[in-house]
């Protein structure tokens, strides 16, 4: 009997704790779907905003209450946003896909070659060389506007788009090598040593062994450099004077200056704006998140 109600009183209690840790797992989960969705949600929703309003008349821009499901779409907006005469948005795109381009190129150049250094060859202040390249980066970029700007009139550079690649590069090398660096140290040297052993210079070694693995931190230090000189505001608004030469931030600014908010023009330009950033995100993922992820972690 005795037996019976211990075994009984066992059973229960392994019940009712087995239903607690049941229901604990699942009110965890839970929260944590919920804090999922939520995040989403605030992340997601200006974009969504910013694509519905694009097409919305004006009339519905403007209604109150806000409607968050248009019942009806009109192209106008994309149409102003490429005539020349409202809003030069070729012009702008121009100026930034060829500042990015150059300034991205420039910087996985140069950012090579100097992680490569810092990682693989030995010299006199090599560590000092490689930890003081990233002081540069502590300085916040208003603090370097004046400082570069008197660069520029010096060199003569005042409304060219060349003024910008310098800031640009000044902005993202010290990341770049230090990305790079990190992800060259990851690759075993006793792969570079036996190819040297095999009749391999050093030279060929890089381009042959070394460059092809870091491909994915490569893509990375692209990627980043390029959305920087893309999305960039404060210096091509200070060093840029005629239209002409505007960048597609500053043409934005232009175009949302005024009493008047023309909100489906500016998003129908904003959504123009982000589609390039997008697809190269979408299309060169994989590689910018493993590359990022040895730039950070490895060292």
């Amino acid at each position: 009997m005795l037996e019976t109600i211990l075994t009984t009183t066992v059973d229960g209690f392994r019940a009712a704790f087995g239903r607690g840790r049941i229901e604990t797992s699942l009110l965890e989960r839970a929260v944590f779907y919920l804090a999922v969705v939520t995040v989403l949600l605030v992340s997601l929703f200006p974009f969504y905003w910013m694509v519905v309003t694009s097409f919305m008349p004006e009339s519905a821009i403007y209604s109150l209450p806000p409607t968050l499901v248009p019942t009806a779409f009109t192209l106008d907006h994309y149409a102003s946003v490429f005539s020349p005469e409202t809003f030069p948005f070729v012009t702008y795109f121009k100026n930034s896909l060829i500042i990015s381009l150059i300034t991205a190129g420039l910087s996985v150049l140069v950012a090579t070659f100097g992680a490569y250094s810092f990682a693989r060859l030995d010299y006199r202040g090599r560590g000092l060389f490689s930890r003081g390249v990233l002081l540069v980066y502590m300085f916040s970029g208003i603090l370097l506007v004046v400082p570069l700007f008197q660069i520029v009139v010096w060199l003569g550079l005042v409304d060219k788009p060349s003024s910008l690649v310098i800031t640009y590069l000044v902005q993202t090398l010290p990341v770049s090598l230090y990305m790079l660096g990190n992800y060259f140290r990851s690759v075993p040297p006793e792969i570079e040593e036996a190819a040297m052993m095999d009749g391999y210079s050093r030279v060929e070694v890089i381009f042959r062994i070394t460059l092809p693995l870091s491909a994915p931190a490569i893509v990375a230090v692209f990627i980043y450099t390029f959305m920087i000189a893309w999305n960039e505001y404060l210096f091509a608004s200070i060093f840029l004077r005629t239209q002409g030469n505007f960048t597609l931030p500053i043409g934005l600014d232009a175009l949302s200056s005024g009493f008047h908010q023309v909100w489906g023009q500016i998003m129908a330009a904003s959504l123009m704006t982000s589609i390039p950033i997008i697809v190269m995100f979408v299309y060169l993922e994989k590689y910018m998140v493993e590359g990022l992820t040895f730039g950070s972690v490895e060292g």
